[in-house]
């Protein structure tokens, strides 16, 4: 009876031994499985891209926000409005006439024809090579008297942060020579200073930079964000390289880009209601606070600020350029 017994134990142990090996097969297999994944949850919701501009060439497109700063230009509405010419002055070392620089004012003058359909635009070039902000309010005085312009359109900035000049003293010659300028009844458009990958940290030419856009915002004159148009195609399809030649100097294309750039501003800027329409929207109780957009008219520039692609403007940023006063010619210095 014994051998049965030891048998049965032998069954027992085999059948014990087996169960075991299942079960650390089992283990086995758990702990190589690779773990189940969670089910993502669905990305948060991202804004949208800012659309660029598509009334510009695609190698300059870029978004309104990073292109200009809208402010009213009272004598080329007056000039608009007189079916006369529209003179502008150009100043500031791309307008220098030296090099790619040279066609410059012609890129600017067919820029603005074309975006000013029947109107006659004269650009007059009188940068010179390395100037700074308080040599050009110099010789602005004897520009003005002579061109006897509507408009001056001025680049300003990059050479006095190569050049090192105290900010300070910077800000207040343009300050300055952007306050004479409105004193005759002469519209101003600033063009703030080129991007360049060198500078991008420099934390004296981020100031110079902000520098041009507190006169410009102080002054309410009309702003080129060169830099940050520059700075956004940098990240794009056109580089620095396409853009900026050498001693940071804008080679064709950086000449065409900022030729149009400057007309957007332009032509968005004369759609900025007059003062006097503000001051009615804002004072008759019967009114919203939202001016209402007037019939386009033939004399007004053919820029629509709110079409595909272009930065939304607010309320306040509509409108068809109305009527102007006649400017005082220019006081003699």
């Amino acid at each position: 009876m014994a051998f049965p017994q030891a048998a049965a134990g032998t069954q027992g142990a085999r059948r014990r031994l087996a169960l075991l090996s299942l079960s650390l097969l089992g283990l086995s297999l758990l702990s190589s499985a690779p773990a189940r994944a969670e089910v993502p949850a669905p990305p948060a919701a991202s804004a949208p891209a800012e659309a660029v501009d598509q009334s510009l060439s695609p190698e300059c497109r870029v978004p309104g926000s990073k292109l200009y700063t809208l402010a009213r230009l009272k004598a080329v509405k007056a000039a608009l409005k007189e079916k006369r010419p529209v003179r502008v002055l150009s100043i500031g070392s791309s307008s220098a006439g030296l090099g790619a620089s040279a066609s410059y004012p012609v890129k600017l003058e067919n820029a603005l024809e074309q975006a000013l359909p029947d109107v006659q635009v004269d650009v007059e070039a009188r940068g010179l090579p390395g100037e700074v902000a308080s040599g050009a309010g110099e010789r602005l005085r004897s520009m003005v008297a002579e061109v006897e312009p509507d408009l001056v359109v001025w680049q300003v900035g990059t050479n006095d942060a190569l050049a090192r000049v105290d900010i300070e003293a910077f800000g207040e010659a343009l300050e300055d020579s952007v306050k004479w300028v409105k004193s005759h009844d002469i519209d101003i458009v600033l063009i703030d200073p080129v991007f360049t990958e060198r500078l991008a940290e420099d934390a004296y030419y981020t100031e110079m930079v902000r520098t041009v856009q507190d006169v410009a915002r102080r002054e309410a004159v009309p702003l080129v964000h060169r830099y940050a148009a520059m700075r956004y195609l940098s990240t794009r399809g056109t580089t620095e390289v396409h853009m900026l030649g050498r001693h940071f100097r804008l080679n064709d294309l950086g000449l065409r880009c900022m030729a149009e750039h400057a007309t957007r501003a332009i032509t968005l800027s004369l759609l900025q209601p007059d003062a006097a329409k503000l001051d009615a929207s804002k004072t008759d109780g019967s009114k919203t606070d939202t001016p209402k957009t007037d019939t386009p008219k033939a004399d007004a520039p053919k820029a629509e600020p709110n079409q595909a692609g272009a930065a939304p403007l607010d309320p306040a940023q509509t409108g068809t350029p109305g009527s102007a006063e006649k400017p005082a010619p220019p006081k003699q210095p």
